[in-house]
């Protein structure tokens, strides 16, 4: 069965993700939004990145609008049946998605156990 969570407190669970990113790693991150949506348009997603990764900035990098990372609620809470196993999946999905921030694909995530 599904969990049932608040916007609010499903966003609890995305902060307390963002928090276990460590220090330098969030200090480096430049020009990024961490957004929560119900569910992707088209898709079946837990998170998505939009944007220029790090690794891919050149000098011609400026004046961007924010890159995005969205945090999809209704797909992570149907495969929960607990507060725990939501917090762990929205972890892994914002860990996942940051890492794209940071230029590392999905092929490298796999190899590292975070895809």
């Amino acid at each position: 069965m599904a969990l049932t969570m608040s916007r609010e407190d499903f966003e609890g669970l995305v902060a307390e993700a963002l928090d276990l990113i460590p220090r330098q790693f969030a200090r480096a991150m430049d020009n990024v939004v961490v957004l929560v949506e119900n569910r992707h348009p088209s898709q079946h997603l837990y998170g998505l990145y939009h944007g220029v990764a790090l690794t891919a900035r050149t000098s011609n990098y400026s004046w961007n609008l924010p890159d995005t990372i969205t945090i999809y609620q209704d797909p992570i809470l149907a495969q929960a049946d607990t507060v725990e196993q939501a917090r762990e999946q929205v972890a892994t999905t914002v860990i996942h998605e940051v890492a794209h921030h940071f230029g590392i694909d999905d092929d490298r995530l796999d190899e590292l156990g975070w895809g």
